[in-house]
């Protein structure tokens, strides 16, 4: 069984990430807080982590840097991270949060469930701006 952490405050995003994501092999549990992200990830171990960039109290970026800190210092396992964008120039931000990959909203189960699937194979995933040479 798949374990997917979505962080979003947004219940459009919610209802499209479930809707695309959950199945009988995948869970989808969601926090509606950045700062409850790692606690989260802790309890649950998921094997992906979705994160909205627009949370409330500690965007997408912040709680995918925490992620990559607390695994550095070993305190959190690595855990694959999928940024949910809102427009390309937020793309430069992705990468220095050292995410596994992003997508540019709106969204669509199909580009979702490629991405993710991507991203769980140990692959990444990037949309909008190309990559630096």
């Amino acid at each position: 069984m798949t374990s997917v952490l979505l962080a979003t405050d947004a219940d459009w995003i919610a209802d499209e990430v479930v809707a695309a994501l959950a199945d009988d092999d995948t869970t989808v549990s969601r926090v509606r807080a950045g700062a409850h992200v790692r606690a989260a990830v802790g309890e649950l171990e998921p094997e992906l982590v979705v994160l909205d960039l627009q949370i409330g109290n500690m965007g997408g970026i912040a709680a995918a840097l925490d992620l990559r800190l607390e695994a550095g210092a070993g305190r959190l396992p690595h855990t694959r991270v999928l940024l949910l964008l809102d427009r390309e120039a937020d793309v430069w931000i992705a990468r220095q949060a050292d995410s596994d990959g992003w997508l540019l909203k709106p969204l669509d189960a199909f580009r979702l469930r490629r991405a993710a699937a991507a991203v769980l194979s140990g692959d990444t995933w990037f949309e909008g701006l190309p990559e630096p040479v």
